[in-house]
Order: C-alpha cells, then structure tokens, then sequence
C-alpha cells in the first residue's frame, strides 16, 4: 500500500502539520526534524504532490517535458528544440504525452515527480488545472508553452496567435476570397487563432459566416473529413483556413479525392510552418511560429528559476510570420 503523510509522521515520531511544513519549506523547523522527516520520506518511498527535488534541494539536472500528441509535427519540432537546447545547458529531457487526457496527465506528473525532475516545461492544454495549481502553490519550477493563458499565474512563451490568425485572414481576404472556412480545435490557440482571423473580416468591412466554423481535433484524417463536409455544400468555400499545419495537410488530400483542385479551385493556408508544410504539392501556405526561438526561450527562463530558486510570472508573445507558397492564390 502506498504511504500517506499520516505513515510519515508516525515513523518520524512527529506531527502532521511538521511534515507539511516540512514539504512546504514553511514555519520553523530544526535541521535535525528535518533531515529526520526527509529521511523517513526516502524510506516509506513517499511523494507527495511537489517534485521530489525541491524538497531536498538537490538537482538532477532533469527537466520534464509534457505535450498533448508527440505525432503532430509541431511538438515533435518544437521537443527537439528544447532537448537540444537542454542538453548545451547540461540538462536532460524526460518527455510525455498527455494526449489531452486527465488522467495522463496525472499519471505523468506522478512519474515526473518520482524521476525528481528540477522542473516542468507543460505544453499540453491540461484538462485538471488542479494538478498545476498544486504545483504553482508549491513554488515548482514551471513554464508553460504555446499556451497563452491569462487565467494561469505562470510564465508562458508562445506566439501571438490572435496576430497569426488575423494575418491568414488578411492574406486570402486580399486575395479577394471571401467565402472562406475556418477549420480549428478546441484549444486556447486555436480560440485565440479564429478570434483574430473574424476581426480581420470586420477590418476588411465584411461579415464571416458562422457557418463555415467546425471545430475537430489534430490530425490528417480530421482535417481531410472536415474540408469535405465544406465541399459537399450547395455554396462550397473558395478557401480554407486550418488552425494547424497537420489539419491542413489533411485538408489538402481531402480535396485532392474529390477532385477539387489546390490553389485553382481552393485556396488552404495552415499554421506552424512545420516540416509538412514544405513535403506537400504544392507547398503549404502558413504562418510560422518561431518554434527554434520559442524552445530555446522556454529552456533559459526555466533553468533561471531552477537556478535562482525564484518564480516568474511573464508573458512572452512571438510574432508569427506569413509564409506565402503554392497553395493560395487569387480568387
């Protein structure tokens, strides 16, 4: 049976309230109650929900690493970033993915907590917010990225994908498209994505079509049955705005199959500027995020406070970039 802070206690011969203080570096505690409470913690095998490494204060040089889907090109890119961006800085990656799923998530950040990680690079949207409001109580050494978030008190990196959504608006709008898709998820970037690409469409004084908004998740298959549900219509679009890269892709061979020609017949821009977007015929436009930036950022500001034993609480948004190539072109 796994050991609970009540078994702590009674083995260290102390109270409740001194092993949490214990845990939680709070109150006045002798180096002796403490070295005695640790110590019974090492035995019993017991974590509680803090990384262990804080509570010793010795590093690992480990960091952790949470993504939603390691298959979607974007966090397979931006991982390798990070892990090579470690490993200059003499650290080490222990990767998960979360799948979106809470209780992955959970199970991940309990083994992130076993392997004594120094701290947490979370790149997944997290389904229990609690999980990270438990970390954050505990001054955990966190950095959340691609995940611009105001209601979570934790430094983000990402890229402005109000911005990024508004420029793939603005582009095919001057292309003269204005029956136009938007195919997106139901994930923070994303909300943030077709929040700007509709003010584009009040800017150029037209109205956007509610209609032509289906939510779905990442992947070929998805973004392929989406893009056909759109060109099955009476008054199919002329363009297609996909959220990501992979959803795009997928738009591209959806219509592909049913014969509707990329640029000439629709026109499909993506969102990344990942690998994929160069692999196709023709080439994907997209709007890029500085994803070698954005990784080597997120590495630095969370060995700073690892380091400085200090928490930060920033907002560092990176400008997007419109990627022009084959798969635009005017209406």
């Amino acid at each position: 049976m796994k050991a609970t802070i009540y078994d702590v206690a009674k083995e260290a011969g102390v109270s409740i309230a001194t092993v949490s203080k214990v845990i939680n570096r709070t109150g006045k505690i002798s180096e002796a109650t403490r070295v005695k409470v640790l110590e019974t913690m090492k035995g019993l095998n017991y974590y509680p929900s803090v990384v262990a490494s804080a509570l010793t204060g010795k590093r690992t040089e480990t960091l952790g690493l949470l993504v939603p889907d390691i298959s979607n090109p974007f966090f397979s890119e931006i991982a390798r970033t990070i892990e090579d961006r470690a490993h200059d800085r003499g650290m080490s990656v222990i990767m998960c993915s979360t799948d979106d799923n809470a209780e992955k998530e959970k199970k991940y950040i309990e083994l992130l907590q076993r392997k004594q990680v120094d701290g947490l690079i979370v790149a997944s949207g997290f389904q229990d917010k609690k999980l990270l409001d438990d970390l954050k109580r505990n001054n955990i050494p966190l950095v959340m990225l691609s995940l611009d978030d105001p209601s979570l008190d934790v430094t983000t990196v990402s890229v402005d994908d109000y911005k990024g959504g508004f420029e793939a608006a603005s582009h095919l709008l001057s292309l003269g498209h204005r029956n136009i898709a938007i195919i997106g998820e139901e994930v923070h970037s994303s909300r943030m994505r077709i929040l700007g690409f509709r003010d584009a469409f009040e800017v150029y004084g037209e109205q956007f079509d509610e209609r032509n908004l289906l939510r779905t998740t990442a992947s070929l298959s998805n973004g392929s049955e989406s893009v056909k549900k759109f060109l099955q219509q009476d008054n199919p679009p002329t363009a297609v705005f996909a959220c990501n890269d992979l959803i795009a892709i997928g738009a591209i061979q959806g219509a592909r199959e049913l014969a509707v020609s990329v640029p000439d017949d629709l026109s499909i821009i993506g969102f990344d500027n990942t690998i994929l977007a160069t692999t196709t015929v023709p080439a994907l436009t997209t709007v890029a995020q500085p994803m070698g930036d954005m990784g080597n950022k997120v590495v630095d500001i969370l060995i700073e406070e690892i380091h400085r034993s200090v928490v930060t609480r920033e907002r560092i948004l990176f400008k997007p970039k419109l990627i022009v190539r084959g798969t635009t072109k005017e209406k």
